[in-house]
This record gives structure tokens, C-alpha cells and sequence, in this order.
């Protein structure tokens, strides 16, 4: 697939089968960094094996951890109590959360650091993090435009915070906790709204005394300085978002009925199933379960007549990188469906406001595009186009996925990207029965 210029999805007459969700990409980035921190040996299972992650693990074996693999998705992380100073760049490729994850750890540590990533990372803010652990006092020094990598981190030395989001981020908050492991005094985050939780789960799991109360519709979480992580096992549930695309499929081509397993059902990280519930989507959840601290669960998605909905924007922070996969299933639904309090999405790998409203053009569907939002009116898709991704994943299985249930065939150009997130994306969605191919 990394060789292909294009993949096609045709036109499909039924999807069905069963398919085992990969890892998560939250909590495999996660698992690694945290083993890199922690004293002693984390076993972990079911790591997401993609090119972001791939590039955390090497980037964590750098800081001066030992990362081996094991098996698929067995792997094991050696920490030595903490970050060690590398002896070269470290190139994050394409993880966003992977590199403001690692400048926020590796603030904490006496070390000085250069980050750098791929064409896609380089062109994602990086203020929303240096800015208050700049607070905190670590010094960063910017090698070519302000608030872009490449960047150079001088850390140590840190003082505890307290910093309110004005917009709810998992990747700023956990940035700003990893870094108060090794703060003096007390790091402090106020949330205005809920934003996915994993780092607080993983702290407790390492040994970390995390405290979180509720305030408001957020929260309010409370770490000191000066703690140790230990070693432990970790294992990674299904990925909701990548576990998205074959159940979108299920939902839109006639007479499909597709069980993803494994799935994490996190209440933070489900709003596109609640979504989808609303537009009267047939989504049944069997076998619920705990699995490493996070509840999990089989998900079945049947063909559904769907309607249109009005998304509620408090709504966003629990399912911002699924507004693509939601835009591509609303092309199908009756009436228009308004999705708004999106803007974060025109910061990700792309714009990706902007590119599945230029995709869903181009495939006949009727969108309009506003400055935070996105309203898709359904109807008959005609397809027949090829869609620019941007190098952007979820731009190009959103589209994948919408060709499988059009009227005529849809490609995305420089498909290779899709390893990031779903390696193996193209041969699952084909064991279920859709004619994805190159060229």
C-alpha cells in the first residue's frame, strides 16, 4: 500500500463479519511514555503498531529507556526513573500527540532537547503547550517560525501551576501533568468542559496520586510534585476512532451488518456512537467489560435509515477526530446534519474542516462550510471523484468508506498516510467484503 498513488473504494453490495478493533492511539502513546518514565519493567498489550506510535516508541528508547518488541502488539519498555538526555534530534513524524506529550515530559528532566516532525507536523501549533510550561519554566527556543517546530526545550527546575483551559485538550493537560511529576509544588489544570481522561487513568495505574473533582461541567485536577512512577502492565482496548470506520460502513451500505470487538466505550470518548444513536443508527454494544482500567465492549452496526441531527458543540472535546467519519455518514442521511464548536479540527493534520467539505463536494453532496463548522445535507452520493487528503488519514478512510456506499467509485490520493493510525485498515475493511484496492 505505501508504494500506491490512489486507493479506490467501489461501490459494495454488503458488508458482514466480525473485526477485532486495533489498539488505542491515546493510550498506546501513553503507555510508552509513562514505561519510559517509570522505575522498572511495563508489559504492554495490544500497542497500536502505527507509524505515530512507532515513532513515540523510538523516540522514548532515546530519552533512555529500553523499548522491545515482543510480538505483535506485545511489547516491553525498561525505565530507568526518568528522561535521559538524547544524543540527537527527536523526530516525532506525524504524532501530534506523541511530540506535546513528550515536550511536556521531558520538561521536567535537566536535559536540553531538540523536537522536529514530518511537513504535516510542522505545520501544527505548538503554543497551547509551551506556553504554560513556559510557566512553569522550562525555556524553548524556536528554530524557524514561532510556534511550529522545529523546536529546542532547556527543562528542569520546574514550579508547579494552575492553568485553566480555555478550551478543553487532552494532549495540553497531559502535557502540563507530566511535566508536574517533576515540579515543585502543586500543577493544578481546570477544565471547562470534560477532555479525554487516559493520562489521569495511566498515572494511577504507574503509582501517581492524581486528584480529580468535578467542577462545573469539568474539571478540576490536582497533582504534586516530586512522584516516582513504577512499572506495571498495561493493556490497550480497541481504538474508538479507528474502530469508526467499519462500523460507518455497516451503518451505510445496504443490508451490512458488521461487529467490531474490543472496542473502549470511555462515556469521554463515545460521542460519535451517542451521534449516530440520534440519527437512529442500529449500534448494539454486547459482552461489556474491564479491560486495564477502561471499560470495553463488542460494538454491531446494522444498515440504518439515518436522519440528520444538530450535534450539541459540548459534544466536541469527546469525539473531535471522529467529525470526519460522522461528516461522511451524514452525506447518507435524510435532512441536514450541523456539526459546530469544531474549530480544533482546522489544526489537526490538515484543515480538515475545509477538506471533507472540498471531498463532499466533489463526491455530490450538498455542505456548507463555516469557520467552526460544518453542516452535510444528505442524500443520494454520487461519488466519482478523487479526493485530496493532505496526507491526512482520517480524511482519506472517511472518504474510503464513503465510496463503498456511493453510487460510483471514490479514490484518495497518497494513501500511504493511513499507517499512521490503521495500518491494517485496507485488508480488514476487504475481509468484510468492500473492494478497496490501489489504483
Amino acid at each position: 500500500m505505501a508504494a500506491a498513488a490512489f486507493l479506490t473504494a467501489r461501490p459494495a453490495s454488503r458488508l458482514a463479519g466480525t473485526v477485532t478493533a486495533p489498539g488505542d492511539k491515546s493510550v498506546s502513546h501513553r503507555a510508552l511514555i509513562l514505561g519510559g518514565m517509570a522505575q522498572g519493567v511495563t508489559e504492554i498489550e495490544g500497542l497500536l503498531e502505527g507509524e505515530d506510535i512507532l515513532a513515540t516508541a523510538r523516540a522514548v528508547a532515546a530519552f533512555g529507556a529500553e523499548v522491545e518488541r515482543l510480538a505483535p502488539g506485545r511489547w516491553r519498555v525498561t525505565g530507568h526513573g526518568g528522561f535521559r538526555q538524547p544524543e540527537g534530534i527527536i523526530d516525532c513524524g506525524n504524532a501530534g500527540t506523541g511530540v506535546r506529550l513528550l515536550i511536556g515530559t521531558a520538561a521536567g528532566y535537566p536535559i536540553a532537547v531538540t523536537f522536529d516532525g514530518d511537513v504535516s507536523l510542522r505545520k501544527r501549533p505548538m503554543k497551547r503547550v509551551t506556553a504554560p510550561l513556559g510557566e512553569m519554566g522550562a525555556r524553548f527556543e524556536w528554530s524557524g517560525e514561532e510556534d511550529r517546530l522545529p523546536l529546542r526545550l532547556t527543562g528542569g527546575d520546574l514550579r508547579g501551576l494552575s492553568f485553566t483551559q480555555s478550551v478543553a485538550s487532552a494532549q495540553v493537560k497531559s502535557a502540563l501533568l507530566l511535566a508536574g511529576l517533576n515540579a515543585s509544588g502543586l500543577t493544578e489544570v481546570i477544565e471547562p468542559e470534560r477532555s479525554r481522561d487516559h493520562t489521569e487513568r495511566m498515572l494511577h495505574a504507574f503509582g501517581a496520586e492524581v486528584q480529580v473533582t468535578e467542577q462545573g461541567a469539568g474539571w478540576r485536577i490536582r497533582l504534586g510534585g516530586g512522584q516516582g512512577l513504577t512499572g506495571t502492565a498495561v493493556a490497550v482496548p480497541g481504538d474508538p476512532s479507528s474502530a469508526a470506520f467499519p462500523l460507518a460502513a455497516g451503518l451505510i451500505v445496504p443490508g451490512s451488518e458488521v461487529t467490531v470487538e474490543n472496542v473502549m466505550l470511555n462515556p469521554l470518548r463515545t460521542g460519535l456512537f451517542d451521534t449516530w444513536r440520534e440519527m437512529g443508527a442500529d449500534l448494539t454494544v454486547s459482552n461489556r467489560r474491564e479491560s486495564g482500567g477502561e471499560i470495553v465492549g463488542d460494538i454491531t452496526a446494522r444498515h440504518s435509515a439515518l436522519k440528520g441531527v444538530v450535534v450539541p458543540e459540548a459534544r466536541a472535546a469527546s469525539m473531535i477526530d471522529e467529525y470526519p467519519i460522522l461528516a461522511a455518514t451524514a452525506a447518507f442521511a435524510s435532512g441536514r446534519t450541523v456539526m459546530r464548536g469544531i474549530g480544533e479540527m482546522r489544526v489537526k493534520e490538515s484543515d480538515r474542516i475545509a477538506l471533507m467539505a472540498r471531498g463532499l463536494a466533489a463526491c455530490g453532496v450538498a455542505v456548507e462550510e463555516e469557520p467552526e463548522g460544518l453542516i452535510v445535507t444528505g442524500g443520494p452520493v454520487a461519488g466519482g471523484a478523487t479526493v485530496e487528503t493532505a496526507h491526512d488519514h482520517r480524511i482519506a478512510m472517511s472518504h474510503l468508506v464513503l465510496g463503498l456506499a456511493a453510487r460510483a467509485p471514490v479514490s484518495v490520493r497518497d494513501p500511504e498516510m493511513i499507517a499512521t493510525s490503521f495500518p491494517a485498515f485496507v485488508q480488514l475493511m476487504q475481509g468484510l467484503g468492500a473492494d478497496i484496492e490501489a489504483g
